[in-house]
């Protein structure tokens, strides 16, 4: 993996993670929060292991240098 396509994947990464708060975040606000947005969060979640497998396998693991 070159140095744009790792980028591209962080870049990628960092949209799911807005993704997943948004989602976190809207069904914190609800009381009964419908399953169809938990089925939602499940699959960014997993869309996000899956850019840090394919990160990983390609010797760039993610790390966020900000924690």
């Amino acid at each position: 993996m070159n140095t744009d396509q790792v980028e591209d994947m962080h870049r990628a990464r960092g949209s799911l993670v807005r993704q997943r708060d948004l989602l976190a975040k809207r069904i914190g606000g609800i009381e009964l929060a419908p399953v169809s947005m938990a089925d939602d969060l499940s699959k960014v979640l997993l869309a996000i292991e899956a850019v840090d497998r394919t990160l990983a396998d390609a010797d760039h693991p993610y790390f966020d240098a900000g924690k």
